[in-house]
């Protein structure tokens, strides 16, 4: 019979297991951008794609586990911008620049999340490009949402006011950041100096909630 802590034990390497291969499939995905094949992770991986497959389903399946992975670390990031001592302009500034930075630092895996391949690579299907990063940017929505109805006093309807608000800035940072990236008209600094000015009417004169961290 097996015990709890074998049981645990076996959790705990099947977890380290699929981290590394999140690893061997970020390192394709650098590489490759989003090209990258389940042959190619696989091989990286130094094991066979059946494994691969028997890991995270199809490359679907990856695609999802890396966006949790990705999401996650940028979500942290954008928190602790939120979050940062400084007057509200400049956690405003400083949480654009954080995603700003984050694509610009990898931006093969940015592509890969948010422009998958819609080639078929041997047996492997392209990506709905639409169906698979949509999901990533509502719940970065969602999240952000959360933070400024914790933050923010929007008054009656403030809950609904702010899942606009969180969607809606998250749509205005993809959107920019997704032209930015791919023509660079701009620096980065300024890029995020833009933004800001649009994001910066009411926002400027809503009141902090009573006992919530400030932003």
């Amino acid at each position: 019979m097996e015990t709890t802590s074998h049981r645990g034990d076996h959790h705990r390497s099947a977890e380290h297991r699929r981290r590394e291969l999140l690893e061997a499939a970020e390192r394709v995905v650098l590489r490759d951008g989003p090209g990258a094949s389940m042959n190619a992770i696989a091989a990286e991986a130094g094991i066979t794609k059946p494994i691969l497959y028997r890991h995270f389903g199809d490359k679907d399946g990856l695609y999802r586990a890396l966006a949790v992975r990705h999401t996650d670390a940028l979500l942290d990031g954008l928190r602790a911008a939120l979050d940062a001592p400084a007057d509200r302009r400049r956690r405003v500034e400083a949480t654009l620049d954080t995603y700003l930075a984050a694509i610009e630092a990898r931006p093969q895996v940015y592509r890969f999340l948010m422009h998958p391949s819609e080639e078929t690579r041997g047996d492997e299907q392209g990506f709905d490009v639409g169906r698979q990063s949509a999901p990533v940017l509502r719940r970065m929505g969602e999240e952000l949402a959360q933070v400024i109805a914790e933050r923010l006093d929007l008054g009656p309807g403030g809950e609904e006011q702010a899942r606009v608000w969180g969607h809606g800035i998250v749509g205005m940072m993809h959107a920019a950041g997704d032209w930015w990236l791919r023509e660079r008209p701009c620096s980065r600094a300024q890029l995020v100096a833009h933004l800001a000015e649009l994001l910066w009417g009411r926002l400027a004169v809503v009141h902090d909630r009573v006992g919530a961290p400030g932003f």
